[in-house]
């Protein structure tokens, strides 16, 4: 993979396509950019895919960060120094609160936002602490079974959890806390750029009701609810996911339509 230099530290990262748009994707906790394999491969045709890796993960060097914040400086600090110019920022759970972030405090930075199995609030299960602390094995393998639809297949799910366990224990647990102290619910109605967000029916760790919670208080935002699809809907359902994405990057909202109230999110409890 080709590599950025961003504070000092070598960000890997995977590229595919070409095109005006550029689709920069960031992924979640305790994982890397082979969460978006197949976005890779399926949107190529039509945009520039970008997917890196976090400090700490995949084979991007340095350590993990312990807040969305800092995840956000090195996510922008990358679009700037590979000039890629107003991006189309995905992400997906932790990657997720990361485009949120950058999308309230760099808002040039983008043409737009797909958030993918994601909140305004990220609230992390006390056990998922607990099992990652005491037994990372057992940590990633409990994370893992939340994370997918029961009608996924068994090579998905081992992808996802070695991906897991090839990331530092230390790492991971920090990417979670990050997730649980992340909250833009008061804020997140100020994004401007369109977006899209997307979630699996049947995710346990950032349900239905975050992505729709998105989807009102974004202004224009649009809502992809897919079936037979948990937390890695992008990997479970990659065909209406791309189709969603695609049409998005053709068609997106225009970024100022009037919107009707909308009350707040029912909180719940989730995951990154």
């Amino acid at each position: 993979m080709p590599v950025q230099v961003v504070d000092g530290i070598e960000i890997h990262y995977v590229e595919t396509g070409g095109g005006g748009t550029t689709l920069c994707l960031v992924h979640g906790a305790g994982g890397n950019a082979q969460v978006w394999m197949r976005q890779l491969e399926g949107l190529a045709a039509a945009a520039r895919v970008i997917a890196l890796d976090l400090p700490g993960h995949g084979e991007s060097k340095g350590d993990g960060r312990r807040r969305i914040e800092d995840y956000a400086r090195v996510v922008r600090g990358f679009i700037r120094a590979a000039g890629l110019g107003p991006v189309v920022l995905g992400g997906h759970s932790m990657g997720g609160a990361v485009a949120q972030t950058v999308a309230l405090e760099h808002p040039e930075l983008l043409a737009g936002l797909v958030l993918v199995g994601t909140g305004a609030r990220l609230r992390v299960l006390p056990r998922i602490f607990e099992l990652l602390a005491s037994d990372y094995a057992e940590g990633c393998a409990f994370v893992n079974v939340l994370g997918f639809s029961r009608a996924a297949s068994q090579a998905l799910k081992d992808g996802a959890r070695a991906a897991m366990l090839g990331t530092r224990p230390s790492v991971t647990i920090g990417d979670f806390a990050a997730c649980d102290a992340f909250d833009v619910m008061p804020r997140v109605g100020a994004i401007r750029a369109p977006a899209l967000a997307i979630c699996g029916e049947d995710d346990q760790l950032t349900p239905p009701k975050y992505a729709e919670f998105l989807a009102t208080k974004i202004p224009g935002a649009r809502l992809l609810l897919v079936e037979k699809a948990g937390h890695f809907v992008q990997l479970e359902q990659p065909e209406i996911v791309n189709a969603g994405i695609r049409e998005f990057l053709r068609h997106p909202f225009p970024p100022h339509p009037p919107l009707s109230p909308a009350g707040g999110e029912d909180k719940g409890e989730g995951g990154g």
